[in-house]
């Protein structure tokens, strides 16, 4: 190959770029000329010989050299360098299943005086044939694999997409390095990196083969305007039922680089026997604890469960997802993906996540509660790395302490940079719902739902104050009762429960009957289930979610009740009831809960139809059984008594069957006395 001269560096760089761009589409074969024959020939053979014009930074064609053929060899490593920068693709190609795309891009470190979280910023852009389009954050993945090996430093750069659709998808890498360049929202902020910047590919997604209660069977859950969150494949509507404690569940032993901090880190270890064989561990053993954990609320029914993400300055202090507490822009890698091992099993067993991203301590720790730095760089690492999960909901503090104005503008981040826009929700104290709820209702925010504490006789009246108050502001709300006063008390441990109970007595049946149904009949999303700090397995120390098997049971029921009856019917609470709580679609669908059994009349709008009338056992579960009345007509009617045990509670279904065939004309006067319509 002949020397070249001083201007050939115009016709090195034009064939850089050539070259690049051909390798990384035909891979094996490259159309060009060959010095021998003009047939397709193997580019890592032989001289191959491109016609280039040097006509860049010239004012004229005339002022510039002339055309050329200039002679060069590919080798293979331009092959793999145009494959690397297109990133490697791995994952179940699959509606509703983790995509992962991995590039090679800067070699770095947790602790590089370039802060990788902070001052590079990768974005990826997919997009269906549709025209659909989804920006996803990604995120520095150490060696990538660092949930295994605990790396600290590497070149991989990684971003995780969940498809909800199948077919063609096509995606393109933005990825720039500057100062802070990660918590900007300038396209323009930094400098592109040409390693990754740019980089292109595609791939095609076939439809899930998941069944049962994996959630890739039923879809990402969405906000859609509604009283509860809904399945976007099945159009189920969601309802919750889990666990609120401990807050420090992830306060685990075989996480890398978590603290012991008052002793209280867990090991999970009476629900290692519920680990299965086959299921996910790390570093070949650990992790069976926590993961049992998950299969056991699983296995009793549950589908949800809370953990916080940052509790530095809270009661526990032991969960952070930072290399260490006193430098709040540097992620600790491998505990994240490990945490990411359990959350990815967590779907594949139903369950909905409850990230609780602060807690009243903490709240300031950031940015002194500002939207500033910190906190956009640890909301911006939450999405990169989890939002791709199907069920999740975004709690921007337990017992929140932060000012209106700090809670509208953590909101509005996560919901401008969630790809996915999941549910976002707040908690606070009893006694400061009025104060912090009610200036984000509506158009007011982007907070669509909230995760009340109240004392557990109040949640039906609390559940059902915030639900209709949200629909009259515009913007329904997913209502939750997510912890249950008195704090000492809460979700007491079961009496038949062999290992420490603490001090409380079993309330399994109060919290069954006000909690549980309270909250589903006042037209709220569910309950997580608080243990106070006196019953043993506690808030802080629980590590055996057998303490409360029979509550774990009877949400299990209700659960089953409104999935098999009711779960594409949005209901509301009626006052057509002169016993117990009403729920309903007026002339379509009733729920009767009789909180202390006995009887009730129900008012029905007048029609032709009829309506049957059938009894749920809550405290058993099973098929619907008949009461004394099997049917009624409209109008106000008595539902009859139980098929047994009167004085216990017990749940009723009146649903219209048909229209009545001799149905009495009648007519509506406009008089009306006491509130009654006079026929």
């Amino acid at each position: 190959m002949k020397k070249l001269d001083s201007l050939n560096w115009l016709y090195i760089i034009f064939i850089q770029v050539i070259v690049f761009l051909l390798s990384g589409q035909l891979k094996t074969s490259f159309n060009l000329v060959n010095q021998n024959t003009k047939n397709s020939v193997d580019p890592f053979k032989n001289i191959q010989v491109l016609p280039a014009s040097p006509y860049l930074n010239f004012k004229t064609k005339n002022d510039a050299p002339k055309s050329s053929k200039l002679p060069f060899q590919a080798t293979k490593d331009s092959v793999i360098t145009a494959q690397a920068k297109a990133g490697k693709i791995s994952g179940e190609l699959k509606k509703w299943h983790r995509v992962t795309i991995t590039f090679d891009g800067p070699f770095s470190s947790e602790t590089n005086s370039v802060n990788p979280f902070l001052n590079y910023r990768l974005d990826v852009t997919f997009t269906h044939t549709s025209g659909k389009s989804y920006k996803v954050p990604g995120y520095f993945a150490a060696d990538g694999n660092a949930g295994e090996t605990s790396a600290t430093s590497g070149n991989k750069w990684r971003v995780h997409f969940s498809p909800d659709e199948t077919g063609r998808w096509t995606y393109v890498a933005s990825f720039r390095k500057g100062n802070k360049v990660a918590v900007s929202d300038d396209i323009n902020s930094g400098t592109p990196i040409s390693l990754i910047d740019g980089a292109s590919g595609s791939f095609s997604i076939l439809s899930s083969n998941k069944t049962g209660k994996d959630l890739r069977a039923k879809g990402r859950l969405q906000y859609v305007g509604a009283a509860y969150l809904q399945f976007a494949e099945t159009g189920e509507y969601f309802r919750k039922a889990g666990s609120d404690a401990p807050e420090n569940f992830l306060a685990y032993t075989d996480f890398d680089n978590t603290p012991d901090s008052g002793g209280r880190r867990k090991t999970w270890a009476p629900h290692i026997k519920d680990w299965n064989s086959g299921d996910t561990t790390w570093k070949s053993k650990k992790g069976k604890g926590i993961i049992g954990a998950v299969n056991y609320l699983s296995e009793q029914g549950m589908n949800s469960f809370s953990f916080l993400t940052l509790n530095i300055n809270g009661d526990d202090k032991n969960v952070f997802p930072y290399i260490t507490p006193s430098d709040l822009t540097r992620i600790d890698i491998s505990k994240m993906d490990q945490w990411e091992i359990v959350f990815e099993h967590s779907q594949k067993m139903g369950m909905y996540l409850h990230f609780k991203l602060q807690e009243t301590e903490s709240n300031n720790l950031l940015d002194k509660g500002e939207l500033g730095i910190q906190r956009k760089l640890y909301c911006r690492e939450l999405i990169a790395r989890f939002a791709h999960h199907l069920a999740l909901n975004w709690n921007i503090g337990e017992e929140n302490s932060q000012t209106d104005k700090q809670r509208k503008d953590m909101a509005k981040y996560l919901h401008d940079h969630d790809p996915y826009n999941h549910n976002i929700v707040i908690h606070t104290f009893p006694r400061k719902q009025e104060e912090v709820y009610r200036p984000l209702l509506g158009k007011a925010s982007d907070f669509t739902g909230i995760s009340i504490q109240t004392d557990t006789s109040n949640v039906y009246a609390e559940t059902r104050k915030w639900v209709e108050a949200s629909a009259k502001a515009g913007k329904k709300w997913i209502v939750a009762n997510d912890e249950q006063n008195p704090a000492d008390v809460g979700v007491a441990a079961d009496r038949e429960y062999a290992g420490n109970r603490g001090s409380v007595a079993d309330n399994s049946d109060a919290i069954r009957k006000s909690v549980l149904w309270g909250n589903f009949m006042a037209g709220g999303a569910g309950v997580e289930y608080y243990f106070g700090y006196k019953t043993g397995e506690t808030d802080l120390t629980c590590q055996d979610f057998r303490s409360r098997a029979k509550s774990w049971r009877y949400a299990k029921y209700a659960l089953e009740f409104f999935k098999t009856y009711l779960s594409s019917i949005e209901l509301k609470p009626l006052n057509n009831v002169s016993n117990g709580w009403s729920l309903g679609k007026d002339s379509e669908v009733y729920v009767v809960y009789l909180k202390k059994g006995g009887t009730s009349n129900i008012h029905l709008p007048f029609s032709n139809y009829s309506y049957s009338v059938q009894w749920y056992n809550p405290r058993a579960g099973g098929p619907l059984q008949n009461g004394s009345i099997k049917h009624v007509n409209s109008g106000t009617v008595s539902i009859g008594h139980p098929p047994s045990d009167s004085s216990s509670d017990w749940t009723v279904l009146i649903k219209r069957i048909k229209m009545r065939s001799n149905a009495p004309a009648f007519t509506v006067s406009k008089s009306i006395k006491k509130g009654k319509l006079i026929l």
